[in-house]
C-alpha cells in the first residue's frame, strides 16, 4: 500500500495535460517526461525490454513462466484531461476519511459533498487522495498507471506466481480521443488486454456507446449589413434554427440516462458567411447512429428549402464502436476478469459506459479489451479523488487475473 501510494503521488505531480488543438503526438511534453520515468522504474523492476517508442508510448514485458498461456496486456494512459488544470498538482492524503464533506485546502470553495457524490459515504475510514482544489488530481488515469506498476512489481518480486507473458502499455492522449492512434497491435503482441481506467471497486466495463461525430457546415451569404436587404443569409441565425430543431426532450444527454441514446451539439463556431456545429452521435446500438444522422440530414434539408441561397452540409465521421460487439469473440476476457474480482472478495459490477474507452477501439481493431476499476472518482474536475484501498484491490485483481490466464491455452491463429 505504501509503495502504491508513493507511486501515485509522484506520478500526479508530473503535468501531462493533453492538448486538443495540436497535431503533435503526444500533444504535451509532460507525457514524454512521465514515460521516461516509467521506463526507468520498469527497468529497475527487471523488465529488461522496457522502452518508450518513437510515439512516446511505453511498452514492457513481465516474463511468463507458463509457456502455453496467452499473452495478456495491461494498459493505462499517461495524459490527463484538458478540462481542468494539471499543472502543479498538490495531492492531499486524507487518512481514515471521516465520512463528511471534504473541503479542499487550496480553494475552500471547492467541496466534495457527500450528498452530491455517489459512493463517497461508503468510503468512510478509507484513505482518500484529492488535489488541493486548484487543479484536478490526475487519478484519471494515473491511478491506473500506479496500479499496473505496483502489480508488475509484485509479480517480479514473486516469480513463483504462475502467469503467462504480460505486456505493460502506457499510452498518450486518450483524453483527446487519440489514445489508440499510434498503437501498433503487432508491437503490443497480446491476445487479450485490459484497460485500468475505471472507478469503484468491482466495476467491470464490458460495453460502451458506439460513437460518430457529425460536423454540420452552414454556408450563408455575407454582405455589408447596410446593404443586406434581400441579399444576406446569416449562417449564425441558421445555425440557431438548426439547433432549435434538434430533439431536446429526447435524444439529448441532459434528458436521457441508462441505455438511452443521444445527439449532443458541443461546439458552435463561425460568422455570417459560414458556421460549423459539431455534434456527437451516441448509441449502444450501432445501427441507430445511421438513424441519428438521418435526423440531422432532415433538418438540413428543411433549412435549405426555406433558405435557397444557403447550403447545409453534414459530414459524419466514425469514432468508435460498442466493445460488446467484439468481446463476444473472446468471452474469456470478461469471464476471467469476473472470476478475478470475485476471488478478491468483491462483487463484480457490470457497467455499460455512456462513453468510450481505448478498449472500444482496441476491441474493434482485434484486441479484446474490457475496462477494469482502479479507484478513481469525479474525474475531469478539481473535485476528483481516488481511494487507496480500491486501488489496492485493483492490484490484487490483476494478480489473480494473471494466474487465471496462466491456466488458459493460447488459441490457434
Amino acid at each position: 500500500m505504501d509503495s502504491l501510494l508513493d507511486r501515485f503521488l509522484r506520478y500526479v505531480k508530473v503535468e501531462t495535460t493533453a492538448v486538443d488543438e495540436t497535431e503533435a503526438y503526444p500533444s504535451s511534453p509532460g507525457q514524454l517526461e512521465l514515460g521516461k520515468i516509467l521506463v526507468k522504474e520498469l527497468l529497475a523492476l527487471g523488465l529488461k525490454d522496457a522502452k518508450q517508442n518513437k510515439h512516446g508510448i511505453v511498452l514492457a514485458t513481465i516474463p511468463g513462466n507458463v509457456k502455453t498461456a496467452p499473452t495478456v496486456a495491461w494498459l493505462a494512459h499517461m495524459d490527463t484531461s484538458p478540462e481542468a488544470s494539471g499543472k502543479n498538482v498538490k495531492p492531499v492524503v486524507h487518512k481514515k476519511y471521516d465520512g463528511k464533506d471534504i473541503v479542499l485546502p487550496g480553494d475552500k470553495s471547492k467541496v466534495i459533498r457527500v450528498a452530491e457524490t455517489e459512493g463517497l459515504k461508503e468510503l468512510k475510514g478509507k484513505t482518500i487522495i484529492t488535489s488541493d482544489g486548484t487543479t484536478l488530481l490526475g487519478a484519471d488515469d494515473k491511478a491506473g498507471v500506479a496500479v499496473i506498476m505496483t502489480a508488475a512489481a509484485e509479480l517480479m518480486a514473486n516469480p513463483e506466481i504462475p502467469r503467462g507473458p504480460i505486456r505493460v502499455v502506457f499510452t498518450c492522449d486518450e483524453e483527446v480521443g487519440r489514445g489508440t492512434a499510434k498503437i501498433d497491435l503487432k508491437e503490443v503482441n497480446a491476445s487479450v488486454a485490459y484497460t485500468l481506467d475505471g472507478g469503484s471497486a468491482g466495476a467491470l466495463e464490458n460495453e460502451t456507446f458506439s460513437a460518430d461525430l457529425a460536423t454540420v457546415t452552414i454556408t450563408g451569404v455575407n454582405i455589408h449589413p447596410g446593404l443586406a436587404t434581400g441579399k444576406m443569409v446569416n449562417s449564425i441565425r441558421l445555425a440557431g434554427q438548426f439547433l432549435t430543431r434538434m430533439p431536446w426532450h429526447r435524444l439529448a444527454p441532459e434528458t436521457t440516462s441508462g441505455r438511452q441514446p443521444f445527439l449532443h451539439p458541443y461546439v458552435l463556431e463561425g460568422g455570417v458567411a459560414q458556421s460549423k456545429i459539431k455534434i456527437l452521435l451516441r448509441s449502444f446500438v450501432t445501427k441507430d447512429l445511421a438513424r441519428q444522422a438521418k435526423i440531422l440530414q432532415g433538418i438540413a434539408a428543411t433549412i435549405e428549402a426555406e433558405h435557397p441561397k444557403a447550403k447545409v452540409e453534414i459530414n459524419v465521421k466514425t469514432q468508435y464502436r460498442n466493445m460488446a460487439e467484439y468481446l463476444v469473440k473472446e468471452p474469456r476476457a470478461v469471464k476471467l476478469a469476473t472470476e478475478a474480482i470475485k476471488k478478491i472478495g468483491v462483487k463484480p459490477i457490470f457497467e455499460a459506459i455512456r462513453g468510450g474507452t481505448d478498449g472500444s477501439r482496441l476491441s474493434e481493431m482485434g484486441l479484446p479489451t474490457p475496462n477494469l476499476f482502479c479507484g478513481m472518482h469525479n474525474f475531469h474536475s478539481p473535485l476528483e479523488y481516488a481511494c487507496l484501498e480500491e486501488m489496492e484491490l485493483s492490484v490484487r485483481t490483476l494478480i489473480e487475473l494473471a494466474q487465471l490466464w496462466a491456466k488458459e491455452k493460447q488459441r490457434a491463429a
